[in-house]
């Protein structure tokens, strides 16, 4: 692990970010679905709203992984969460603890805010994905669906 460093990404990491966004997309077949450019994610990132934060994992120097996470709210615990957007390491980087560590580190953000729980989904069929979660305590709700509204569904609603 001497040869890994985890930090919070900066603006100038955007640029590899997005790289990273793309290469997740295409790992979930869904980069037709990425439609965002690096303007819009810096602003977003570091802008003077942001709405998002990011980490980025470095190993030997190279930006191989990050996460992305943003705070939301729990009415039943009346306290603020973390939500993980996305965490991604690239595949010839698997299995080396960059994945644990990147999830660690927000796990970490989310202790020291008072956090009261830290979520994410993650995909039905991604079973290398959801064993790994579950390896780190996390519990898969199978109850639990996500709702989405997007594109004209969202402006006529």
């Amino acid at each position: 692990m001497e040869n890994l460093i985890i930090r919070p990404a900066n603006p100038a990491d955007v640029s590899d970010i997005f790289s990273l966004i793309q290469a997740l997309a295409d790992y979930e077949k869904l980069s037709h679905q990425v439609t965002g450019t690096p303007e819009a994610l810096e602003k977003h990132l570091f802008g003077e709203k942001p709405y998002a934060e990011a980490i980025i994992a470095q190993w030997e120097g190279n930006t191989v992984g990050f996460a992305l996470f943003f705070s939301n709210y729990s009415t039943f615990l009346t306290k603020p969460g973390l939500y993980l957007e996305d965490i991604f390491v690239l595949p010839p980087y698997r299995r080396r603890g960059i994945g644990k560590a990147l999830l660690t580190y927000v796990a970490q953000l989310a202790v020291e805010r008072d956090a009261g729980r830290l979520e994410w989904s993650v995909l039905d069929w991604n079973d290398p994905a959801i064993r790994f979660y579950q390896s780190l305590g996390a519990d898969v709700l199978p109850d639990w669906r996500i709702c989405r509204v997007t594109g004209d569904n969202l402006s006529k609603l």
